[in-house]
C-alpha cells in the first residue's frame, strides 16, 4: 500500500510553471488559502485559470489534484467505489477524498460540466464542517487540515441547464479573470515560446481583433492559449500564416463567413 507521504509527493509541482501575474489574484489566493476558504475562479476558456492554480499550488508548495469535469462524472468518481480485485471487495478513494485524506488542493476544472447531483457532494468540505461523507463505506472523512476546493468555470457558456446552484457558488469566495492587456499577453507569448515580441505583438493584434467578433458569429474569441500554440508554431519555423490557420483559424470555428473574416485579419495584420 502507497504510504501518505509517497503519495502527497507525486502530486507535488517540482517546476515552477509559468505564470505572469494580472492584478492582484496572488495576494488574495494567498489570503484564501491562509483561512482554507474554498475558492471560485471564473473566466473564458484559455485565459489562464488553471495555470494559476497549477502555479499556486507551486508557491504554496502543497500537493494538486486536478479532476477534468464532464456530464457523464458521477458522485463515484469524485468520491470513490468499491471494486472487485483477487482479493475480494476493495474500496477505491475517488480523486476528491484522496485529496481530503493527504491535504491536497482539489481543483475541479470547468465544474458546471458535472451534473447538479454530482456537485453537491461537496457541499460539506465547504463551509465549517470540512468532512465528506463516504456514505458506501460508512464513513464520515474529516478533511486534512491543509486540504482545500477550488473550482473554475467559463461563465460565458453559462445557461440554465449548465450553472451553479445558488446553494453551491454561495459556498466558495470568487477570483474573476479576463484575457491579459494587450502588452502582458504578449510579453506572455514571447516568454512561453520563445517568439520575439513583434510576432508575438502581431499575434496579440489578430486575437483583439477576432475577440470583437464574440456573440457575432463566435462564441468565444482566441484564447491565449491559442495564441501561444500558434507562437510556438512559429517558433519552431512554422510560416506565420500557416500557424494562425493552423492555431487561430482551424480550432475556432467551421463557420465559412467567420473563417473568411479571421483570414482577412490575419492576411492584414502580416502583410
Amino acid at each position: 500500500m502507497t504510504s501518505t507521504s509517497a503519495q502527497t509527493d507525486q502530486y507535488r509541482i517540482t517546476k515552477q510553471p509559468f505564470y505572469q501575474e494580472t492584478g492582484n489574484e496572488v495576494k488574495l489566493y494567498e489570503a484564501a488559502y491562509a483561512s482554507r476558504l474554498p475558492v471560485m475562479i471564473k473566466g473564458p476558456t484559455g485565459c489562464g485559470k488553471s495555470r494559476f492554480v497549477e502555479y499556486m499550488a507551486w508557491k504554496l508548495g502543497k500537493p494538486l489534484i486536478t479532476v477534468a469535469c464532464n456530464e457523464d462524472m458521477t458522485a463515484s468518481d469524485l468520491v470513490g467505489r468499491f471494486l472487485l480485485s483477487a482479493e475480494g471487495t476493495v474500496w477505491q478513494d475517488g480523486p476528491l477524498t484522496v485529496a481530503a485524506r493527504i491535504g491536497a488542493i482539489c481543483y475541479l476544472d470547468e465544474v458546471v460540466e458535472a451534473r447538479q447531483d454530482t456537485t453537491v457532494v461537496i457541499h460539506p468540505l465547504t463551509d465549517h464542517r470540512r468532512v465528506l461523507p463516504l456514505d458506501k463505506k460508512g464513513e464520515l472523512l474529516a478533511a486534512h487540515e491543509d486540504f482545500q476546493l477550488v473550482i473554475s468555470y467559463n461563465p460565458g457558456y453559462q445557461s440554465l441547464m449548465k450553472d451553479l446552484k445558488t446553494s453551491t457558488k454561495q459556498r466558495f469566495t470568487g477570483l474573476e479573470f479576463h484575457y491579459p492587456e494587450e502588452e502582458l499577453e504578449t510579453a506572455i507569448l514571447a516568454e512561453e515560446a520563445g517568439l520575439d515580441k513583434d510576432r508575438a505583438g502581431q499575434l496579440v493584434n489578430i486575437a483583439r481583433r477576432a475577440r470583437q467578433l464574440k456573440g457575432h458569429g463566435l462564441d468565444e474569441g482566441i484564447s491565449t492559449r491559442l495564441l501561444v500554440y500558434a507562437a510556438q508554431l512559429m517558433a519552431g519555423g512554422i510560416e506565420p500564416k500557416q500557424a494562425c490557420e493552423m492555431a487561430l483559424i482551424t480550432p475556432l470555428t467551421d463557420d465559412e463567413d467567420i473563417r473568411s473574416t479571421l483570414h482577412a485579419a490575419v492576411e492584414l495584420v502580416l502583410a
